[in-house]
């Protein structure tokens, strides 16, 4: 038999003895002096680290990014350049869920990307879904919350979901792609990825566009039924996580077609809709999808929780070539997302190896937990400020991206009245989903109600009549249903009849493309 390798401690010690504690006797105490035993002890106290807030539950692989289109007259980036292929790291996830959290449930999946490029890191983070149900951050950590347990019982609260829904306009188009099919795809090959928000591209000549990125699975689309999902849920709890190991283990690589809408800086200011606004789509007939390439997933982790839970994606991660925009949403995201790594992983969590870049790395962050580089990350021991007389890192203005041409005055814009939140989803419920999806719109809508008080319930039947009367009508029959199978027991807490009621233009906006 080959030779084992031997245990050592942290330290690099020889490890004795791994089966008995140290004791006075074989019936005295145990000793202090036992250091073996308090160093196992101690690690297992710290095996776990906070989870996401968001998206906790999670599944992930490597693979592979390749360019075959030739969009260079609208970047720079190197990773986007025909024929360039880069390393990646993919996590998909669910919203709400907890760590132990069942993977078929229905919810928003999350889709994030980190492409090794030769520029840095390039993340992409998204959902599986290309609009949002808000469009202010400020109102981000509220609905949150609705994803969350209840404070007092601990448990989910569909009242306070489509308390928050309805009082909501802007959440309609997400919520209708919620809780139709596409809320529950069969794993994660089998849905698209959006980099949902509006992103920027600028090329060599400091020419910016406004992009939208799209991941079109390759697999097909295929989505349980909420009865199928109970079904599977009752078996396993990881079905996610078996089908997408199980698939890259056995070489049946999945793929996505990478596509971009692409929009003329100016068009901006054009447009009958806020091409910034988290919660639209851009008309497909405006800005056709244009072919760029196709990542393929080849490879498991070797550690799960050392590179997938570990992971850290940030819409602040950039290169040059890609950048941001105006949207809100995203310009929150891009503070409160790296700010959440260094509170979950550490000050210096992008030294750990799977979100270290595999270019070499200058600058001058300085101590603070996991610091395992110190001073010569700025190329001189004696450069650990700057500017600095010792041959330390300096900057690269070829990085400089060009000016936004967009601005405004600054003030509390009001993001609901005004806003038109019907017509788009109008064009998802009329013209995209068949019949028989929209019967189980209805149903999977009404299933959720089983407690919601009555005021609510109608204050969100209202809101769908104004996307469709059929929407409404259709709802309100599923619920009706409901009640009459004795399934209806509203919530014994109380609701005010006094909330502020929150309105919402309904001007034209085009021929968007809703959900794909």
């Amino acid at each position: 038999m080959a030779d084992r390798k031997t245990l050592r401690t942290s330290a690099g010690a020889p490890w004795p003895n791994n089966q008995d504690s140290l004791s006075a006797g074989e019936r005295g105490p145990l000793l202090i002096q036992d250091y073996q035993l308090i160093e196992k002890l101690a690690h297992q106290n710290r095996e776990r680290i906070p989870e996401r807030t968001v998206h906790a539950k999670g599944w992930g692989a490597h693979g592979t990014l390749k360019i075959t289109g030739d969009i260079s007259k609208y970047t720079k980036a190197k990773a986007l350049q025909p024929g360039a292929e880069s390393p990646m790291l993919i996590r998909f996830s669910t919203v709400a869920g907890e760590l132990g959290a069942a993977d078929a449930e229905r919810d928003v999946r999350g889709f994030s990307m980190k492409f090794y490029t030769e520029d840095g890191n390039w993340d992409l983070v998204g959902n599986n879904t290309p609009v949002f149900f808000v469009r202010d951050p400020y109102k981000f950590p509220d609905f949150i919350h609705t994803q969350k347990r209840h404070p007092k019982t601990n448990m989910r609260s569909p009242t306070a979901m489509w308390d928050f829904w309805s009082l909501s306009p802007e959440s309609l188009h997400q919520v209708t792609i919620l809780m139709s099919d596409r809320g529950l795809p069969v794993s994660p090959m089998h849905m698209n990825g959006y980099g949902s928000h509006t992103f920027s591209l600028w090329n060599d000549a400091g020419e910016r566009f406004w992009v939208k990125f799209h991941f079109k699975t390759e697999q097909g689309h295929e989505h349980y039924t909420n009865a199928e999902a109970e079904q599977v849920v009752g078996k396993t709890r990881e079905s996610y996580q078996e089908q997408l190991f199980n698939a890259i283990e056995e070489g049946n690589f999945p793929r996505w077609k990478m596509q971009i809408q692409v929009m003329p800086e100016m068009d901006a200011e054009k447009t009958p809709y806020n091409p910034f606004d988290l919660t639209k789509v851009w008309p497909h007939a405006d800005y056709p999808p244009i072919d760029v390439g196709y990542f393929e997933l080849n490879r498991n982790a070797d550690n799960y929780f050392a590179e997938i839970e570990n992971a850290a994606f940030s819409p602040s991660n950039i290169v040059p070539g890609i950048s941001f925009s105006p949207d809100k949403m995203l310009q929150a995201r891009v503070f409160s997302y790296a700010d959440a790594h260094r509170y979950r992983l550490g000050t210096h969590y992008e030294t750990i190896p799977v979100n270290r870049p595999k270019v070499e790395v200058h600058n001058y962050h300085k101590d603070g937990t996991m610091n395992v580089y110190g001073g010569v990350r700025t190329g001189n021991e004696n450069a650990y400020y700057e500017p600095n007389s010792f041959e330390g890192a300096v900057e690269d203005r070829s990085a400089q991206e060009p000016p936004l041409r967009i601005s405004g005055d600054a003030a509390r814009y009001d993001h609901r009245n005004g806003h038109d939140d019907y017509s788009q989803v109008r064009e998802l419920f009329v013209k995209v989903l068949e019949a028989d999806e929209k019967e189980r719109l209805f149903n999977n809508i009404a299933g959720t109600w089983a407690d919601v008080p009555e005021i609510i319930c109608e204050r969100q039947l209202a809101e769908f009549k104004k996307v469709h009367p059929d929407y409404e009508a259709g709802v309100r029959r599923a619920w009706d249903k409901v009640k009459a199978e004795g399934g209806y027991k509203p919530n014994a807490a109380p609701v005010s009849e006094n909330t502020p009621q929150i309105t919402s233009g309904d001007a034209a906006s085009g021929h968007p493309q809703a959900a794909e």
